[in-house]
């Protein structure tokens, strides 16, 4: 009677498919997300221009700096005050003399303010600067 019976045994594999289900589907969300986060989180609406001029593409250093209809200044997306900005532009330089600014500022903000960033620049003798405008249409 004994012989009949079968002793079972524990299986104690992992099963990973529903683990790779997971990661697979993650991949995916981050694969489309990723490009979406490297543009710009600031809303400007920028001037019209009937030219569009070089976009600074191809050039190793590059520094933005956005100002937004109420006057806020960012540097490469993170909030700036004046003497901030001298300042992070002139370890910027430093490091690289050949850096080009881009200026991208709403079409609205006041011209003073845009003097007001514009103005350090040329005491840290930048001299690729610049100027973000939309094609006019």
């Amino acid at each position: 009677m004994n012989r009949n019976i079968r002793k079972q045994k524990l299986v104690a594999d992992i099963n990973i498919t529903p683990f790779t289900d997971v990661i697979l589907v993650l991949l995916v969300i981050f694969m489309i997300t990723t490009p979406l986060i490297s543009q710009s989180s600031i809303k400007v609406d920028l001037p019209q221009a009937k030219s569009q001029g070089a976009q600074g593409k191809g050039r190793k250093a590059q520094a933005d700096i956005t100002i937004t209809r109420e006057g806020v200044v960012y540097l490469d997306g993170k909030l700036v005050t004046s003497k901030e900005l001298k300042e992070q532009i002139k370890v910027m330089r430093n490091s690289n003399p050949d850096l080009a600014v881009t200026v991208r500022s709403d079409k609205f903000v006041r011209f003073q303010e845009i003097v007001g960033v514009l103005d350090p620049l040329t005491e840290l003798g930048i001299t690729k600067l610049n100027i973000a405008a939309s094609n006019k249409e």
